[in-house]
């Protein structure tokens, strides 16, 4: 069964999909922490959004920083009943490029950001979830993490980008079973190419090529269809536990 208050944090909510999600928890009369590193964004996102919009500058790679976000937004709702982890970064290259060899704080900065920050937001978010009431066939909690269908089949110089959502995939489960006596769901949602920031500096050509390489529909992915999905994890107590691609059917070469 859903939960009962929609009180949202939302890492990466000043822009995206994370925007797109944060939009869709107020319109059902919830409220929203978007946890962003940019505060300019972050402003006119609560400007757009509304008085249950609030922003905290937060670097989801830092576990301080992340702790102060979350405990600030517990506090101005009364709780956190759900987390949606948004932030992220491509991180393209090859190990062995032009410019040479990867460096290994480059691969470090994708996985801390990708990867550690959406354990740092679970963790974040659970603590506050364990201790809120409810009834028995409601969840204390429901976690949504953004993973990829590049988990699965990443493309040729993405060994960074897909090791870091491998291993949020890889921890769901394990994540799941452990959360599951305190009645707090995890999920995740692998997205296929969606018409986001990250694709700003795709050339027209490029786009459309991409576009026309998803089976069915031969498009971009909306962030209101994401948004959806997600409130439907919301809403359906047996999601729990896996990743749900949505893609169109596009398998990566």
């Amino acid at each position: 069964m859903p939960v009962k208050h929609l009180h949202a944090v939302i890492s990466g909510g000043a822009s995206g999909l994370g925007f797109a999600v944060a939009q869709s928890i107020i319109a059902r009369g919830g409220k929203a922490a978007l946890l962003d590193i940019n505060a300019e964004q972050g402003a006119q996102a609560v400007a757009k959004l509304g008085g249950n919009a609030q922003f905290f500058a937060c670097d989801i790679s830092n576990a301080e920083q992340v702790d102060a976000a979350v405990d600030a937004a517990a506090q101005a709702f009364g709780s956190i009943t759900v987390a949606v982890s948004c932030a992220g970064i491509l991180g393209n290259g090859r190990v062995l490029g032009k410019k040479g060899p990867m460096e290994a704080a480059f691969f470090q900065k994708v996985i801390n950001i990708n990867l550690i920050g959406a354990f740092l937001l679970t963790k974040a978010a659970a603590r506050h979830m364990q201790n809120n009431t409810v009834s028995d066939d409601e969840d204390r909690g429901v976690i949504i993490h953004t993973a990829s269908i590049a988990a699965f089949e990443g493309q040729l110089g993405q060994a960074a980008y897909s090791a870091s959502k491998a291993g949020v995939v890889g921890m769901l489960l394990p994540l799941a079973r452990e959360f599951a006596a305190l009645k707090i769901r995890v999920m995740a949602i692998a997205p296929g190419m969606f018409d986001t920031q990250m694709l700003g500096n795709v050339t027209d050509e490029i786009r459309a090529q991409l576009a026309a390489s998803v089976p069915y529909p031969p498009r971009f992915g909306k962030p209101d269809e994401f948004s959806s999905l997600v409130n439907h994890i919301i809403d359906n107590g047996m999601f729990n536990g896996t990743v749900l691609r949505l893609d169109g059917a596009a398998r990566l070469q």
